[in-house]
């Protein structure tokens, strides 16, 4: 669904939005759609759950800048955390 002459964006300057992350423009900012909408967010990345204020919106897209971290689904870096307790707690043991 396009957004054409005569059909205004679903979205305005000022608002705010929760949005998840689903892909990396090719500058490297995330993208987010709301209703088919595509809202650019940089400094995000796919997964991120944010809620962003819309700064520009042009007639075939958006940007936007996130101004609450929500959840980010990247586990990784968690797991990797729990990991270095474990092995500093091993070593007090030992």
């Amino acid at each position: 669904m396009g957004f054409g002459v005569g059909v205004s964006p679903p979205i305005n300057e000022g608002e705010k939005h929760e949005v998840t992350i689903q892909d990396i423009g090719k500058e490297g900012d995330g993208v987010a759609k709301i209703e088919n909408f595509v809202v650019f967010v940089p400094d995000t990345k796919v997964g991120d759950e944010v809620t962003i204020e819309i700064t520009k919106v042009l007639r075939t897209l958006a940007f936007g800048e996130v101004v609450e971290d929500g959840k980010s689904t990247d586990v990784e870096e968690d797991v990797v955390e729990e990991d270095e307790e474990e092995d500093a707690v091993e070593e007090i043991e030992l």
